[in-house]
């Protein structure tokens, strides 16, 4: 009888059974989880397939959610600009509907609710979207803008928008009223009207003067410009002369005399005299009235909007420009405000590049997307402007023109909020971010395609077939059995059974 072979067999068998015992708890653990393996190491061969795609749903998922945050924030851009758009078509509507109807402020109804809609228009800038400020350009986080209150009165001895308009006012009208014009004393029968001495650039600025029957008509010639109007015999009533005078803001007024024989002439006219030299007189007379209703009204307003415009139009190396003064009235140029007498209204980053690309996120593999914004972007920051205009300017019951100046206010604003060829719009800027979006949806759509297509082969590697393993597991628990039988059978084996 050969033991030893009978107790090497046995332990052959007890190390089988523990063998099928471990790979049918590693059965049941596959059936259990779905998973082939624990590690990467148990999966063989296609470990490193595993890893590869695991890596790549990884990205994917990271993309998802770079999609998501900046949803929300171009959302919430769109938002803002939807209602920024909606709020100065509404100022526009009022500034050709509004009555004269002001209160003890000195301003109209229209005029109180665009100050209010400036304020929600300064808000919306403003909001945030998480830890993030959107229109702030690079700087993240910081408000886009100042308060109402800053940007309309000022904070402190720092000047804010009405102490830059009360300023530039003063100085295109001049100390004489008439918008930096001169209109010396009549020579014989010549009367003669010239910009300012020295140059400056305030005040209005002879464009051209038409002719006049009975008068020669010089000019405008000449730096500064002059032009003249002498009477070589007197014209017949009704005959016109009109003047074509360039405004700060850039817009043109045209003033015209016409000739009457009544005495005193109506507004825009002038009495046709017995000699030529009283003609003159009379027009001159004529011309300084009208000269000075036009700077009270309507270079008033032009005024306005030139020191909106110079306050607003700020940028990298473009800082707020106002008046060279005190005195205001006698200024010739225009100098740059500083940080310490001049409100800055837009606090966040500045810079020449696309306000667009201050905020880009990758979306993709090989795709980026650019949803930055600033305040100060010429759409935004001109419908600012014009509200903002229309909000700070006051009026006096008393002042015969201010009516007058109210209209011709009311027009320019009604015009600077109106789309403008050639510049850019709230609704470019709507349009460049919804590309933005489209783009990120559109990647969106692709990714979840790919990361349908990435988990199926992530499973076929990683998941345990159920059916096999359970057919693994009654095929394991039948040998299993048959062993533990043998084996019992052998430990039970003695001399005796085996004689």
């Amino acid at each position: 009888m050969n033991v030893t072979g009978v107790g090497v067999t046995s332990s052959l068998v007890v190390q089988s059974l523990g063998d099928m015992r471990s790979q049918l708890a590693d059965l049941q653990r596959q059936l259990g989880t779905g998973k082939k393996s624990t590690t990467y190491a148990g999966l063989g061969l296609d470990r490193g397939l595993a890893v590869g795609l695991r890596a790549k749903l990884a990205a994917l998922s990271g993309y998802a959610d770079s999609v998501t945050q900046v949803g929300v924030r171009i959302g919430l851009q769109q938002t803002a600009l939807s209602q920024i758009e909606a709020i100065g078509k509404t100022v526009k509507s009022a500034t050709l509907t509004q009555p004269f109807d002001l209160d003890s402020t000195g301003q109209t109804t229209s005029q109180r609710a665009a100050k209010a809609q400036l304020d929600q228009i300064l808000g919306l800038l403003n909001t945030p979207a998480g830890d993030r400020y959107l229109f702030s350009g690079r700087a993240g986080d910081k408000p886009a803008t100042g308060t109402l209150d800053h940007v309309l009165n000022g904070d402190g001895a720092r000047a804010g928008l009405k102490q830059l308009i009360a300023e530039r006012n003063e100085a295109d009208l001049g100390t004489n009223g008439l918008g930096r014009l001169q209109t010396p004393a009549v020579a014989g029968s010549q009367v003669t009207i010239s910009e300012e001495t020295p140059p400056t650039v305030f005040g209005v600025k002879l464009a051209s003067v038409s002719p006049l029957n009975g008068a020669t008509v010089t000019g405008p010639t000449g730096s500064p410009a002059s032009a003249s109007v002498n009477f070589t015999s007197n014209p017949n009533a009704g005959d016109a002369i009109t003047f074509a005078f360039n405004m700060p803001d850039g817009s043109q007024e045209q003033l015209t005399l016409r000739a009457t024989t009544n005495s005193p002439p109506g507004p825009g006219e002038f009495t046709i005299g017995t000699l030529t030299t009283d003609t003159a007189n009379n027009f001159q007379a004529a011309l300084s009235t009208a000269l000075q209703k036009m700077a009270a009204t309507s270079l008033s307003a032009a005024s306005a909007m030139a020191a909106a415009n110079n306050f607003f139009h700020i940028d990298a190396g473009q800082p707020p420009m106002r008046v060279g003064g005190p005195p205001f009235g006698t200024a010739t140029s225009l100098v740059a405000g500083t940080s310490s007498n001049t409100v800055t209204w837009y606090t966040g980053e500045m810079g020449t590049d696309s306000a667009r690309g201050t905020a880009v996120a990758k979306v993709d593999d090989a795709l980026s997307v650019a949803y930055g914004a600033r305040a100060n972007e010429q759409a935004i920051r001109s419908t600012i402007a014009n509200i903002a205009i229309y909000a700070v300017t006051s009026f006096s019951p008393s002042d015969p023109n201010g009516q007058a100046r109210f209209a011709a206010l009311s027009q320019r604003v009604g015009d600077g909020l109106s789309p403008q060829n050639g510049k850019q719009k709230i609704q470019d800027i709507e349009a460049e971010l919804a590309f933005a979006q489209t783009t990120m949806n559109d990647a969106k759509t692709r990714q979840q395609q790919s990361q349908g297509m990435l988990e199926g082969m992530l499973d076929g590697v990683e998941q345990a077939p159920q059916e096999q393993v359970a057919a693994q597991i009654l095929a394991l628990q039948t040998r299993l059995q048959a062993s533990l039988q043998t084996t019992s059978m052998l430990y039970q084996l003695s001399i005796v059974n085996y004689i």
